[in-house]
């Protein structure tokens, strides 16, 4: 069982133990090589990433995946301040970034409330900042405070170089096709769940991207399809696992494809999170 870290509130000393080994163990930032400031000790910390072959789709353009989970949107509450728990969030990619090297995540918090906080970012070509490739937003409830006087973390760093045989991301996050048809994520383990004991949004914008990919390359015969969109709606917390995606496929116009997912927690029994991806043709 993943430990809630709410449950250690009252001892300062286990909470900030708890943090920063849930915090350096947690595989979605570290993976994908995003860096906070504000979380993180160490020198030279800022927002841009590496781009690297696994946030590309087949025609080089960006996935929608990565680029959410480099700009989480936690309306600009983090760990240190208080138990977050993202409720919305939304991608709007502008440009594929064909040829985009680094990102960096311009913005953040909008407004914050005692329960609700809201943040969106730009997302923009590192070494030519005027060149914006997604828009993304985003709203948070608090679920818990946190003692006084936490500290930073020391950083747990993953290198993962760029290379022709990096696996996909479903992959690296433990996602697989059952004989179904159906994309779904195992149980809940620590490296996969958030501080609060349950699944992190990290591998949920994996598989509901990669399910509303399967489906569409399904409607449309072929592969050669750049995501547009993104919207994603965290219903409840999935705490159990596995966790199954269903799927729905809607054509549109103009070479679009509309697909509407959800996200169920079959060991909770409950439906954990709703998404919707709109897809392009490219001829």
């Amino acid at each position: 069982m993943v430990k809630d870290i709410r449950e250690l509130r009252s001892d300062v000393k286990a909470y900030a133990e708890e943090l920063e080994r849930r915090w350096g163990g947690l595989l979605s930032y570290r993976y994908l090589g995003r860096r906070f400031g504000d979380m993180d000790v160490g020198d030279g910390i800022d927002a841009t990433v590496v781009v690297r072959r696994d946030f590309r789709n087949e025609l080089g353009g960006f996935m929608v995946a990565p680029l959410a989970i480099c700009s989480p949107e936690g309306g600009g509450v983090n760990d240190l301040e208080a138990v977050p728990n993202p409720v919305i969030h939304s991608t709007q990619i502008l440009d594929p970034g064909h040829d985009v090297k680094r990102i960096e995540i311009v913005g953040g918090q909008i407004k914050a409330g005692r329960r609700m906080s809201y943040s969106r970012s730009l997302i923009v070509d590192a070494d030519k900042p005027e060149r914006v490739i997604a828009f993304t937003e985003g709203q948070n409830a608090v679920i818990g405070a946190v003692p006084e006087g936490l500290e930073r973390m020391p950083e747990n760093r993953l290198e993962i170089e760029d290379a022709p045989d990096l696996p996909p991301l479903w992959q690296v996050f433990g996602g697989e096709r059952r004989p179904s048809g159906h994309w779904a994520l195992p149980e809940l383990s620590a490296e996969y769940a958030s501080p609060d004991a349950a699944l992190h949004l990290g591998p949920q914008h994996v598989i509901l991207e990669t399910a509303a990919f399967d489906a569409a390359v399904a409607r449309a015969g072929h592969a050669r399809l750049q995501v547009e969109s993104a919207h994603v709606m965290f219903l409840a917390r999935g705490k159990t696992g596995p966790f199954r995606v269903d799927t729905e496929v809607h054509g549109g116009t103009e070479g679009r494809i509309g697909v509407r997912s959800m996200l169920f927690d079959e060991g909770g029994n409950r439906s954990v999170t709703s998404a919707s991806h709109v897809f392009r043709s490219v001829d």
